[in-house]
């Protein structure tokens, strides 16, 4: 693979950067860089770096059409995550990491088995959050990896375009009634959902909406059904992903006795977002866009 932009400038390096608790020091541009997670992949996309990668693996959905060819371009080492001999077969300099158990150490992928091999790593900074995860999170990823890469000016220009998209939604929402939103990611004798902690929180909050567990102090948890029903929320989202059709959640929920007198299920008010698009990254504006326009469809008529 070539280096990961022919017009890069050298001028900026050494940079170094502490991320997840690793501090790293580059001499130049990674130029062999395995992906693992969908939105660490598309990252890289949106910042014009497929040619410095390697390989990558582990989708949750389908890849964004503007970033389909260059998909194609790249090898695909595994459906989920590659065994450690897969991973090392692609000779990688630079391993980044969409979540914590893209660096299990006992399946060999631990940053320091890596660190001893010479191979670099970069966790995506929602898998050790220091607060609650907020857009700053997201600019910052972009940032950071615009630097390691030397291309600050195309994250710079990625970030003015999502601020663009997110003034727009604010423009459009402005003065609504916040909607009570509960999020559905899975669960059938409890609900796994979305915490204050992550950036689906955010989401919310600037789709027009409150997140009625937005007091778990964790991106994700399980509650109960009746703890649901308590909070009555107005709207419930559900997120889409994997082998369990979406018609099926919503059945799920419809038939819950717990939550009949929810006014969510009573109105059979669900909007629907792809998991994707829940996680730190470059989907997040489009998805709070997605939101608002499914929260408050009367604002965007």
């Amino acid at each position: 693979m070539g280096p990961s932009a022919a017009s890069s400038s050298t001028a900026d390096f050494p940079v170094t950067v502490t991320n997840c608790g690793v501090t790293t020091t580059y001499q130049r541009p990674p130029q062999r860089v395995v992906t693992l997670n969908q939105h660490t992949t598309e990252i890289m996309f949106a910042l014009g770096l497929e040619k410095s990668m390697a390989g990558t693996a582990y989708l949750d959905d389908k890849i964004l059409p503007e970033y389909q060819a260059a998909y194609q371009a790249v090898p695909v080492l595994a459906k989920e995550y590659p065994s450690q001999e897969s991973l090392l077969a692609a000779e990688p300099d630079f391993v980044y990491g969409g979540f914590k158990s893209a660096f299990d150490e006992k399946e060999g992928r631990g940053r320091t088995a890596l660190a001893a091999g010479g191979i670099n790593s970069y966790l995506n900074i929602e898998g050790c959050p220091t607060g609650p995860v907020t857009m700053a999170e997201v600019e910052l990823e972009v940032r950071t990896i615009g630097k390691i890469f030397g291309v600050s000016d195309r994250a710079e220009r990625r970030i003015a375009t999502m601020r663009g998209v997110l003034d727009g939604v604010k423009d459009k929402i402005d003065g609504v009634a916040p909607a009570k939103v509960f999020v559905f990611d899975s669960g059938e004798k409890t609900a796994f959902t979305a915490g204050g902690a992550g950036i689906g929180n955010e989401m919310i909050t600037l789709a027009g909406g409150t997140n009625v567990f937005g007091d778990l102090g964790k991106s994700f948890g399980d509650v109960s059904f009746e703890q649901v029903a308590e909070r009555a929320p107005d709207v419930i989202v559900i997120y889409d992903y994997g082998d369990q059709p979406l018609e099926n959640k919503r059945k799920s929920l419809l038939a819950n006795p717990a939550l009949k007198d929810v006014p969510a299920i009573k109105n059979q008010r669900f909007a629907v977002l792809p998991l994707s698009s829940t996680v730190l990254g470059v989907r997040v504006p489009s998805a709070v866009d997605s939101l608002a326009r499914q929260l408050h469809p009367e604002s965007f008529a």
